[in-house]
């Protein structure tokens, strides 16, 4: 709870050091899962950068991400997941972050980066409007009248509640799942057989909880399934399209031929997400047009190298396809048959899809090619 209450102190001195309004950096969103900024570069270009604060937050470092894919922002954001230690919290991860970034695009640093200081004995800097409440913040045994054990005792109350909140928002399944992958993670770990990497697990995990507590998630639009209980490959079946779209009368009538009722999608992850997309490909039923490939490949610029960004969630990837399938007027092909869909067949037809792209642009892609 101590961790909690000093991680909000420490929003609290970046919101106040780093306004809204400040020339060289800006705290645009803050709370205790999140945090969104703002680094305005030279001539004022502004670069959105992002980091989730995980559960296991402060033993491992926010998980930090960039809408730019200059390497003068991805390379800034980079070195903060290597930190540890007391460089783990917040207030020391803002502070690398801005200096390299000044550094790297060559402007000088604010003045008020000297106020980012933790709170306590590693350091002096006093947080705004907090006055003297921090003093015997561990201190259990304060005489309950005291004006500043009433003020932590309310903010304890607040985190409780905070969290409890959070829990409330997923079933207990899936607080097991998460659980059960936490514990795996850990065993890997200890095995030294660990998969993947720290950034692209933490930020898978963030995104699964997230699909967990999402509205979407719950009113089934559409479910997720971890192929193998990894985090790096999911099975995601599409249970509602548009109900005045043709695919929507297809489905209704592939569970009256096949009891099923769903698009059967695949999406696998590697070691750089987020900084590259995820591939995603169709796996049941098979589809004419949706701009869906030979083999069940999509052609979306946004799954491409050059048309993603580490911002996008996977929720909201999972919501454009199903735009995109209804967009490019898609059917259900009955009767056809299921060889023709494979992840080899698919992963090739994409690369050729993304050479024929990347030298004709995406503006008016053949209706062959998607």
């Amino acid at each position: 709870m101590a961790c909690l209450i000093t991680l909000k102190q420490e929003i609290k001195t970046l919101e106040a050091v780093f306004p809204k309004n400040h020339e060289r950096f800006q705290i645009v969103s803050a709370s205790v899962d999140e945090l969104n900024c703002r680094f305005v570069g030279k001539n004022g270009k502004k670069y959105d950068i992002h980091a989730n604060i995980t559960e296991t937050y402060p033993s491992t470092p926010p998980v930090w991400f960039a809408e730019s894919e200059e390497t003068s922002v991805t390379n800034a954001v980079q070195i903060l997941s290597n930190t540890s230690g007391m460089d783990n919290h917040v207030l020391n991860q803002v502070s690398i972050l801005l200096r390299e970034l000044c550094r790297l695009h060559c402007v000088p640093e604010p003045p008020d980066i000297a106020l980012l200081k933790l709170p306590g004995p590693q350091g002096s800097y006093r947080l705004p409007d907090r006055h003297d409440d921090d003093r015997e913040m561990d201190d259990e045994d304060e005489d309950e009248d005291d004006d500043d054990g009433d003020d932590l005792h309310l903010d304890m109350d607040e985190g409780e509640s905070v969290a409890k909140s959070k829990v409330e928002e997923m079933d207990t399944e899936h607080l097991a799942t998460l659980e059960r992958l936490r514990q795996n993670q850990r065993q890997d770990y200890l095995r030294g057989s660990v998969s993947g990497s720290v950034q692209a697990t933490d930020r898978l995990m963030k995104e699964l909880r997230d699909v967990y507590r999402s509205d979407s998630f719950k009113k089934g639009m559409y479910s997720i399934e971890l192929v193998n209980d990894s985090l790096y490959e999911w099975n995601i079946r599409l249970m509602s399209v548009d109900p005045d779209s043709p695919l929507h009368n297809d489905l209704v009538l592939l569970k009256e031929k096949e009891g099923k009722d769903s698009i059967l999608l695949n999406m696998t992850f590697k070691e750089a997400y987020p900084f590259e997309p995820p591939f995603v490909r169709v796996v049941h039923p098979v589809i004419s047009g949706g701009y869906v490939l030979v083999g069940g490949a999509i052609c979306m610029e946004l799954l491409t190298k050059q048309g993603w960004s580490s911002a996008y969630t996977v929720e909201a990837v999972i919501m454009q396809i199903a735009a995109t399938l209804v967009k490019g007027k898609a059917r259900i092909q009955f009767g056809a048959a299921k060889s023709q869909y494979s992840l080899a067949r698919a992963q090739q037809s994409f690369k050729s899809l993304v050479q024929i792209h990347e030298k004709n642009g995406w503006f008016t892609p053949p209706k062959e090619d998607g």
